[in-house]
Formats: structure tokens, C-alpha cells, sequence
């Protein structure tokens, strides 16, 4: 099972809405096979496992691993239980059940109304973990939520600025800057607000790894951003949540909600809307700080640097320890844990 979450995460940032999930079979102590869900749309991880098994006639004598319950719908792909079931496999382990209420325990009802022996649970918390995008999105109904940013030592974030002449504080390291473009590769869509887009000009972009561009989100009540800024250069999906209007661009496209209401509920649940299941806020520290009071997060990775400058504008106040803290270069990252996660 080890094996089925490792080979599983290969596939991180490519396959929402779909989950990660990794298949091992094993013969007689040895693995005659293995596969994992590589791409949304694509074959999933029990049919690509099934696929590398070069003697089909071990199947009916070998164990099957899988990280994630089998689906028994019609969705991209056909049922992976009914190919459990036609291969001849007599055992399946299942690390945890897919909260999904299309499969949902039909994938095991189905295995063990076929007479194979089903066996779940088996590095469960390890497997939730790995798909704490999917599980959260289906049992909170909302996007996995991810808090960022950089401060000082001194705990500011950037320094007082009244317009975007001014260059903003360089606080992370290069090296941490790679390991942020690196994680923006992995979420679905990440967000700013107002002051942010008009003071940093950010680009929001992996442009420092391969990866996947995540949607661009701001805020922009009343459609006052500069049209020059680097958000709306079209080359990847952006969302523009205004109390204007609604229109869509080629990449552009804006949605109207009401900002005299609970703003983040209404740009989360049309996240969820539309299958978003990771977002991942950079700023600023008003946004930030709204997402913390609303206790509307799940994570907060925090870059500190050595740096101290006195004065500016303070960083979010996060009532809570970290769970882990690690280096890199200059900056201290401190990981912080919103539990119970889902």
C-alpha cells in the first residue's frame, strides 16, 4: 500500500477533479504489476495496473492494492470493479473508501456481492492525506484552502507603499521563490486581492517550473485595476469577481456577486461550482487575514526571513502553532494544520 500512495502522487496537479490513486498486484509475495491514474480523462490506476500484468493467468492467484475505493459508475472511463471482477482477482485491499456519493461504497458492494474478499482501511489516514484536495472538496463542499506569505522577522510583510511606483520588499530567498512557483503548479487556482494586483503587477504564473498555470482570482469591486496589469495578459484563466457585471473574454472572465455580503462564501462555493478543489491566497494581508477570522482554511505555509525593517504592514496574526518548520536558504517555512482538515 506504501507503493500504491507513492507511485499514486506522481500524478499531483494533473488529474482534478479526479483523485490520485496508485494500484499495486501482487503474486505470491512479489509485484507482478502496478499503475496509477496519470491523467484526468485518462485510464485510471486498477486499469493500468491490470494492463502491466504480462501473465493474465497469475490474476485469479494475486492480490490487488489500491489507494482509493474502485469506482463503479460510467464516468470518463468504464467501471474499474467490473474489470476487478472479469480479471479473476479474488482479494482487493483498499486503503480508504471514496467519499464521493457517486461511488461511495458501490465499489465494494459490487467487489464483494462477486464473491471477492475485500479488505479497507490499510494506511487510511496516509491515503486521506495524499487526497486532502479530493476528500475536502466532497465532504466540506469547498475547495482545499491554502494561506502564503512572506514576512519579515519583525512580522510585516512589505512595506508601507501608496502606489505600485514603489517597489514592493523582496523578502523570500530565491530559492523559496522556485519552491512557491512549484506549489502554485500543484493547485488548481490561486488568488489576491485588490491592493495586491495594483501594487506587486503579480503574474501568478509557474513560469519558474513545468507545471500547470493555476486560474488567476482577484477581487475588483468595482472594476477599478488597471486593464495593463499582468492579470490580464489572457494568457491563462482568470477570474475577475466584481459587483459589475458578468462577461467572459477568450481567458478573461468576470464574475458579479454581491460585496455587501459574505464575500468569500459566495467565491468559494462558485469554486466549487465549477470543480475547483485547491486554492491556494497570496495576499495580501487584509484577503489573508479575512480567510483566517473566517476560519476558512486548511493550510498556511509561512516563509520568515532574517530581516528586520521596523515598520510596514503587519502580517496576518495566525492563532496557531506550526506543525512542522523547515529551512530554506535564508527564509525559515513554517507549516500550519487547520484540524480536523476534513
Amino acid at each position: 500500500m506504501q507503493r500504491c500512495l507513492q507511485i499514486a502522487a506522481n500524478a499531483l496537479g494533473n488529474i482534478a477533479p479526479n483523485p490520485m490513486v496508485g494500484c499495486v498486484i501482487v503474486h505470491q509475495g512479489k509485484i507482478i504489476g502496478e499503475g496509477f491514474h496519470a491523467n484526468y480523462g485518462e485510464a485510471h490506476a486498477e486499469v493500468n495496473a491490470i494492463n502491466s500484468v504480462k501473465d493474465k493467468s497469475f490474476l485469479p492467484e494475486s492480490t490487488l492494492y489500491v489507494s482509493l475505493e474502485p469506482c463503479a459508475h460510467h464516468g470518463k472511463t468504464p467501471p474499474c470493479s467490473d474489470l476487478i471482477i472479469k480479471s479473476g482477482i479474488k482479494k482487493v485491499v483498499i486503503a480508504s473508501i471514496d467519499t464521493n456519493a457517486l461511488v461511495s461504497g458501490k465499489g465494494i458492494e459490487k467487489l464483494k456481492t462477486a464473491g471477492v474478499e475485500v479488505v479497507a482501511g490499510v494506511l487510511e489516514k496516509e491515503a486521506r492525506e495524499l487526497n486532502k484536495r479530493f476528500f475536502t472538496f466532497h465532504e466540506k463542499q469547498r475547495p482545499y484552502i491554502i494561506l502564503k506569505w512572506a514576512q519579515t522577522a519583525d512580522g510585516f510583510i512589505d512595506s508601507k507603499r501608496k502606489n505600485n511606483n514603489e517597489q514592493p520588499l523582496q523578502i523570500s530567498s530565491e530559492n523559496s521563490k522556485l519552491l512557491l512557483h512549484k506549489w502554485r503548479s500543484e493547485e488548481e487556482a490561486i488568488m489576491v486581492g485588490t491592493n495586491t494586483a495594483r501594487l506587486d503587477n503579480p503574474q501568478l504564473n509557474v513560469r519558474l517550473v513545468n507545471g500547470t498555470n493555476p486560474i488567476r482570482i482577484v477581487l475588483d469591486k468595482n472594476l477599478e485595476l488597471s486593464q495593463n496589469l499582468n492579470l490580464f495578459d489572457d494568457l491563462q484563466s482568470t477570474f475577475v469577481f466584481n459587483s459589475v457585471k458578468n462577461e467572459k473574454i477568450n481567458n478573461l472572465e468576470f464574475i458579479s456577486i454581491d460585496f455587501l455580503n459574505d464575500v468569500l462564501k459566495q467565491v468559494i462555493n462558485i469554486l466549487h461550482e465549477r470543480q475547483i478543489q485547491s486554492l491556494i491566497v497570496e495576499g495580501g494581508s487584509k484577503l489573508l487575514q479575512s480567510f483566517i477570522s473566517a476560519n476558512l482554511w486548511d493550510e498556511a505555509r509561512v516563509f520568515i526571513s532574517e530581516t528586520f525593517i521596523g515598520d510596514g504592514v503587519a502580517a496576518p496574526k495566525l492563532n496557531a502553532q506550526p506543525l512542522s518548520i523547515e529551512n530554506s536558504a535564508t527564509d525559515k517555512i513554517c507549516f500550519f494544520r487547520n484540524f480536523p482538515t476534513f
